[in-house]
Order: C-alpha cells, then structure tokens, then sequence
C-alpha cells in the first residue's frame, strides 16, 4: 500500500502517521477564528486591488484622451498657421494698397 502522500515505500500501518491527535474545540475555534481574519484580510486586499486597477484603468484613459488633445491642439494650430500664413498672402501688400486709394 502507498504512503499518504503516494510514495510506494511508507505505508500508514508501519506506524509513521499517528492520527491520535486530537484537537479540543478552543483548538478548533481559534484556527477558524485565525482562517477568518485570513479571509477578511484577503477580502481587503482584493478590495483595495480592484480600487487600484480601476483608478490605473482611469489614469490610462485620462492620458489617452489628454494626447489625442494635445496631437489635435498641435494640428489644428499647424492648420490654424497655414490658413493664416495663406491669408496674409492673399491680401495686397501696402504700396498695392497706396496705390488702389489713389
């Protein structure tokens, strides 16, 4: 017969697992008791670990949006340059302009 844990050379008849220990209720109560504060503990932990993967997920949309404001800004003043620089090289310079009120 194999060991507990499957190893084909301990039996649980050679006498090696005692399992004559036995455990009070106080014994009991205070491992659930420590099993409970583990949970709560754990149950926290995922908590704060959801608020922080929600605010990165914020963060990371934030930064998103605040480039594609900054590369739209950036264009649009390009764009903005170029319509002025075009306008001011439609109108008449200023003798053509002495010359028309004459």
């Amino acid at each position: 017969m194999s060991g507990p844990n499957g190893d084909p050379n301990i039996s649980s008849e050679d006498g090696i697992i005692n399992d004559d220990d036995e455990f009070g209720e106080e014994e009991y109560a205070a491992i659930n008791s420590m099993l409970d504060q583990i949970n709560s503990y754990l149950d926290d932990l995922e908590e704060r670990n959801d608020t922080l993967n929600g605010k990165l997920h914020e963060l990371l949309e934030s930064n998103r949006q605040a480039r594609l404001d900054f590369r739209a800004e950036l264009l649009g003043s390009t764009t903005q340059e170029e319509h002025h620089a075009a306008e001011l090289e439609s109108l008449p310079s200023k003798p053509d302009q002495l010359e028309e009120n004459k």
